[in-house]
């Protein structure tokens, strides 16, 4: 290779590189919008496997023992208009974001069908995603295992114990 093929083709990249940062806050809001409504439909379409794949800060739970939970609840986000009203961006860095959204909501218990309030997304592997302990609560599902009940520890004796 010689030097002008190196002095171009490195030119090449500080352009392409230069470009990659200077995206616009439009840009960014239609993508962590789109980013979020697409992980909402997955959730409304019951795919409770990929919903787990796009969700971030997942914790110690494994994968069945999500689509368990998420199969258990009967609260999913609504369909078209009423999925998500009123996005707004309050804070945004590089790979974290806040938003705060209105999100419309079938199969709760009460009669508003709608949860409004803010949401962190965290951008990882190219695209925005959501936090597994925000689906949880908008599903009304919690993380722990069991019912609550504490654990009953055993008692370990070094030697039998006397009469």
């Amino acid at each position: 290779m010689n030097i002008r093929s190196w002095l171009a083709a490195a030119g090449a990249l500080v352009v392409l590189l230069a470009g990659s940062g200077s995206g616009s806050a439009s840009e960014t809001a239609s993508s962590l919008e789109k980013n979020m409504s697409d992980t909402l439909d997955v959730w409304r379409d019951g795919r409770y496997e990929q919903l787990f794949e796009q969700l971030a800060h997942r914790g110690k739970i494994s994968r069945e023992t999500f689509v368990k939970k998420m199969r258990e609840s009967a609260t999913r986000p609504a369909c078209c208009w009423q999925k998500m009203e009123n996005f707004k961006i309050l804070n945004e860095k590089r790979t974290e974001a806040t938003v705060y959204v209105k999100i419309g909501l079938e199969g709760t218990p009460d009669t508003a069908g709608s949860m409004t309030r803010e949401f962190k997304l965290t951008h990882q592997e190219g695209v925005w995603k959501m936090q597994l302990a925000d689906v949880f609560s908008i599903a009304g599902v919690t993380g722990k295992k069991g019912s609550g009940s504490k654990r009953q520890s055993k008692k370990t004796y070094l030697y039998p114990p006397s009469n």
